[in-house]
């Protein structure tokens, strides 16, 4: 991948994972681009099928292009930046994000988005004036 589609995926994401939202300023781990359509599943390595992603969040993404959701079970498409209006799909509780659409529920639960340690990195980031972005 070149430097110039790697800048314009950084810039396009606001420096911040396009899933949970997080700045590599509070991250241990460096950022990542994800195909969003995995190159497993014949994505190309173009703009328009390229997301920033924090590691935690491209690492249990994996080559998933979708997941069941865990309100009706049904299998359900996993959000796509490129698609979807993040806005629609999620919203902040606190430290907590809620997927408010199966897309969103099922992004949130095959990226463990909620998991404990997230969760703790969230609450801390509020106490100290950070809240998540919406």
């Amino acid at each position: 991948m070149d430097a110039e589609l790697t800048r314009l995926v950084w810039r396009r994401a606001g420096g911040r994972c396009e899933y949970c939202r997080l700045s590599p300023a509070f991250d241990d781990r460096p950022f990542e681009i994800d195909h969003v359509i995995s190159r497993k599943h014949h994505g190309p390595t173009v703009a328009g099928n390229l997301a920033l992603s924090c590691f935690r969040c491209n690492s249990y993404k994996g080559s998933d292009i979708s997941g069941r959701d865990p309100r009706t079970n049904r299998l359900t498409p996993l959000f796509n930046p490129r698609r979807h209006k993040w806005a629609r799909h999620f919203r902040w509780r606190g430290a907590v994000l809620h997927g408010r659409t199966p897309i969103g529920r099922v992004t949130v639960s095959v990226l463990r988005i909620n998991d404990a340690l997230r969760i703790e990195l969230r609450e801390s980031l509020i106490e100290e004036g950070e809240v998540p972005p919406g």
